[in-house]
Order: structure tokens, then C-alpha cells, then sequence
């Protein structure tokens, strides 16, 4: 979508998507690590400080999997935390209000996510045709902030890479361990920003107001 520029480095109303979405979880956390590609991990530290974003704790390089990104902002943890909440770098209009109640849910349960109930019928389609319709009844479209027990998730991240395991969301590795993951209702407004409408959304979302 953005050519040789990843998706997180483009504009909405002024400010990279990154830089939106990094200040808007950073109004409801401690600090923030930031996984950046492993090519642009100076120069995202030098556009999150020209931005003045704060309580950034570090920024760290990312892997060839979304899962080994990950694992490197795990490890770059301070001892001190007990709780992590993870994110994606373009989901910029995250809230104060949905932060706090998917990490309650956690706190209550040891992990959670968020999430849309589907609406629409779901069809299982193989070379253009379709083999299934699916029932939806249950089926959710999970979004993040995710949020989990931090000796959860490290466990879960440890034992998928030892079994060599690569899992669609974080969430789905805690399941692999049999620990529950409680579904919080998320936002339809906290769009992941993937193609050239997705982002044609959020700036008509952002009004052209810079950040």
C-alpha cells in the first residue's frame, strides 16, 4: 500500500500511523515498547521524538514473523511489569475506555482480547466456489489491544517456538496452552489500517487533524 514504505510510516492527518497509534495507547500504560523493522528501528526513534510522544520505554527490531516481533518486545520488558498489553502499530484510534476494560478482563482472567461479533454470513470459498457456509453463531473478528498476564505470555511465546508453532494472534497461543482468553466487545471504529481504503477511512476519520 505504501510501495516500498511500510504501512505503519504513512500519513493520517499529519502524523504517521505509528505515531498516532503509539500516543493513544501511551495515554493508558506505564511505557510503551515500540517493535520497528529491523532496517528502521533509529529512524522510528528519531520520529517518535520529533513527535514528542511520550513514555516511550524503547524501540526494538522486529522479526520475520509478527510472532518473533513479539517476542522481542517481550524481552525487552522491564523486570518490573506484570501485565502486557499488545498492540498493533496501525490501529491508531484505540481508546482510553477499551485499553482499560480488555485489560480488567485480563487482570480478571489472565488474558483477553477484543473483538466485533460477526454479522454477515460466513462462506468457506476454494477456487472461487464455495464449499461451506459457515455458522456464525459465536464467531467473533478479533481486534487488539490484547492483553495478558506477562509469565502467561512468555510461556505461551516459549513454547511456541519451541514446537516451531506460528500463530495468527497472541491470543491464540495462550489457548494452545489450555489458559482461558476472555472476548471483550471492541470497537468498529478501531480499524486496522491494510489497504488503500482502510486508510482513505481513517483520514476522513481524522478529519485532517494533525496530531
Amino acid at each position: 500500500m505504501g510501495g516500498r514504505l511500510p504501512k505503519q510510516y504513512l500519513a493520517v492527518g499529519g502524523a504517521p500511523l505509528v505515531v498516532r497509534t503509539v500516543r493513544a495507547l501511551g495515554r493508558s500504560v506505564e511505557g510503551v515498547i515500540v517493535v520497528a523493522p529491523a532496517d528502521r528501528v533509529t529512524a522510528t526513534r528519531r520520529l517518535l521524538a520529533r513527535h514528542r510522544v511520550p513514555r516511550i520505554l524503547a524501540v526494538v527490531a522486529g522479526g520475520a514473523e509478527r510472532q518473533d516481533s513479539v517476542w522481542s518486545g517481550l524481552s525487552a520488558l522491564p523486570g518490573t511489569a506484570r501485565w502486557v498489553i499488545v498492540h498493533d502499530a496501525v490501529r491508531p484510534f484505540v481508546t482510553r475506555d477499551l485499553v482499560a476494560k480488555v485489560l480488567a478482563a485480563a487482570v480478571a482472567h489472565g488474558a483477553a482480547t477484543c473483538g466485533i461479533p460477526v454479522r454477515d454470513t460466513v462462506k468457506r470459498v476454494k477456487d472461487a466456489l464455495v464449499h461451506a457456509t459457515l455458522d456464525r453463531e459465536g464467531l467473533w473478528l478479533t481486534q487488539t489491544p490484547q492483553a495478558f498476564r506477562r509469565d502467561l505470555l512468555w510461556e505461551a511465546h516459549d513454547k511456541a517456538r519451541r514446537d516451531g508453532h506460528v500463530g495468527t494472534d497472541d491470543a491464540s497461543l495462550v489457548e494452545r496452552l489450555g489458559a482461558k482468553v476472555a472476548m471483550v466487545p471492541g470497537l468498529s471504529q478501531n480499524l486496522k489500517i491494510t489497504t488503500p481504503e482502510d486508510l482513505r477511512a481513517a483520514r476522513r476519520l481524522v478529519g485532517g487533524v494533525r496530531a
